[in-house]
């Protein structure tokens, strides 16, 4: 009986350790880009390139989220009606694809006609809003593919094949990153060149999920039906932290630049931008540990075992409070390395305000770690009311409060402290979300 019980806990930590080093490397992947990008374009167009850049993070924030929302969800649909071997789970993959296409030409057409209007309202000025406009126009036509990158990995992670996932999403990173180059500097396309890099690498994240989903592996099918609305709201309230937690960032990054403006301007914002695309790197690293135990969770989860989810959430928890450590401690020894790269024109106002930002704002970690993965637990165990409270607490009413209340007593150091102090506050509730869960 012990030998039994030894051995099953011993395969559930090699899935663990499977699911979450793949997913880890794949969202490394994605936040490697974003850095890319950010690199490449101080050095084409300077602070001004990277504050046009950091105006528009919250509609890629907004894509990716609902992206997350529907793929993740109807991925944890999938999975959960697949463990009770409900033939309804082969209508899920389908119905989230559709509505990819269909919300993703809403967002073209905000492109193709008022991306100029986009910036405008996001607080950038006459000289942002003519830089970052080629840069919105391009990647806005290209929203369908990027919810369905979301979708095509979720599921293929959720299939078993967490490598397949990865690989995709490490590869299409890759050629970002290369493109970027390319498009930038040799054929000096400037700002647009950096949005057709990005928006052409969800397209090869696609093609090399499709070589798992078209196998004879795959359990995954596309059913041809007519949209689902029912299916969609189904899937979307297990997907809601997913959702708001890439929508977090993006509400973050607006009210940040709007209080920053105030303070301090056109450095300030290109100082936070700095921050917050370095940021991204630690957040998608909790993203990893969440989403790759998140089709372990729901798997346990289908069939009624209750012991399994536990062991998972506890092994979550701990690699989650590890990692928080060893992020702030890098970020603490390497702070004027980090900045450093991102200031091609030697900005030494810039500087000083990223210097500061970095050392206060990632302490932030120790409390998003845990609550990251907590709100992943929630959705794929089906406590979608508590992942909506804990995800809408963290990522909207938290984060605002504390940066209009601490920006008012402490100027630019409390917009650093905003993040650290609205974690700390969601931690306290998802401790209580998880016991009454």
């Amino acid at each position: 009986m012990n030998t039994g019980k030894t051995m099953e806990k011993r395969t559930t930590e090699r899935q663990f350790v499977k699911y979450v080093s793949q997913n880890i490397l794949g969202m490394l992947g994605i936040s490697a880009y974003i850095l890319a990008d950010t690199f490449f374009i101080s050095g084409a167009e300077g602070a001004k390139g990277i504050t046009a850049l950091n105006l528009v993070l919250p509609i890629y924030s907004l894509i990716f989220g609902i992206g997350a929302m529907m793929g993740v969800g109807s991925a944890i649909r999938f999975n959960i009606l697949r463990s009770r071997k409900d033939q309804r789970a082969d209508l899920y993959f389908s119905n989230a694809v559709l509505f990819a296409v269909i919300l993703g030409a809403v967002f073209m057409l905000m492109g193709a006609l008022i991306p100029g209007q986009i910036i405008a309202a996001l607080g950038g000025d006459a000289v942002i809003v003519k830089i970052g406009t080629p840069y919105t126009r391009t990647f806005l036509m290209f929203t369908p593919f990027f919810m369905g990158n979301y979708i095509c990995n979720a599921f293929v992670r959720n299939d078993g094949n967490p490598s397949r996932a990865m690989q995709a999403t490490v590869i299409s990173s890759l050629f970002n990153i290369v493109m970027d180059y390319i498009l930038m500097f040799p054929l000096g396309m400037g700002m647009t060149g950096a949005a057709l890099a990005t928006a052409f690498s969800p397209v090869v994240g696609i093609l090399i999920c499709c070589t798992h989903l078209f196998s004879k592996k795959s359990t995954v099918k596309f059913v041809w039906q007519k949209p689902s609305l029912r299916r969609l709201v189904e899937s979307c309230q297990l997907g809601t932290a997913a959702f708001i937690g890439e929508l977090s960032s993006g509400v973050t990054t607006a009210v940040f630049n709007f209080l920053i403006l105030g303070l301090t301007g056109n450095d300030g914002v290109a100082a936070y931008g700095i921050v917050a695309n370095t940021a991204i790197v630690a957040t998608s690293i909790f993203n990893g540990v969440s989403q790759g135990v998140q089709p372990l969770l729901s798997e346990s989860y289908g069939k009624g075992d209750p012991t399994s989810v536990k062991k998972i959430l506890k092994l979550s928890v701990e690699t989650a409070l590890v990692l928080a450590v060893l992020i702030i401690v890098f970020t603490g020894c390497f702070t004027e390395t980090i900045v450093d790269v991102f200031n091609s024109e030697k900005n030494e106002q810039m500087a000083a305000y990223a210097l500061v930002g970095v050392r206060l704002y990632f302490t932030g970690f120790l409390f998003a770690g845990f609550n990251i993965v907590g709100t992943g637990y929630l959705s794929a165990t089906e406590s979608a009311r508590w992942a909506f409270i804990t995800s809408i607490v963290r990522g909207v009413a938290a984060i605002i409060v504390c940066a209009f209340v601490l920006a008012w007593l402490f100027g630019m150091t409390g917009i650093w402290l905003a993040f650290p102090a609205a974690e700390f506050i969601t931690a306290i509730l998802m401790i209580v979300a998880i016991k009454k869960s």
